[in-house]
């Protein structure tokens, strides 16, 4: 599966899910792809992969740096996390 599969497929069970996944563009690199946004303030971010890649070490930086801020942040490579990575993110 194409990593633009995958993440298709998180923005259409987010939105199942009531929430928003929107689609982080900045000018600066290494961001991860999406934000997600649930009620009740549920933010996460999400790197969005293709089976087996990893992030790139700007990537890893800034997750680290969000993680360190509070924020959830998660790496997808397969369909098959997308459901326990919502669950998680809504529950807080």
């Amino acid at each position: 599966m194409r990593e633009s599969e995958i993440e298709k497929k998180i923005t259409q069970a987010v939105k199942a899910r009531k929430g928003l996944c929107i689609k982080w563009i900045s000018t600066t690199n290494g961001w991860p792809d999406r934000i997600v946004l649930f009620p009740a303030g549920r933010v996460g971010f999400i790197e969005v992969k293709a089976p087996g890649r990893k992030p790139r070490p700007l990537q890893e930086s800034r997750h680290r740096l969000l993680r360190k801020m509070g924020f959830k942040v998660y790496v997808i490579d397969g369909e098959g996390q997308i459901g326990s990575v919502l669950d998680e993110l809504e529950e807080g």
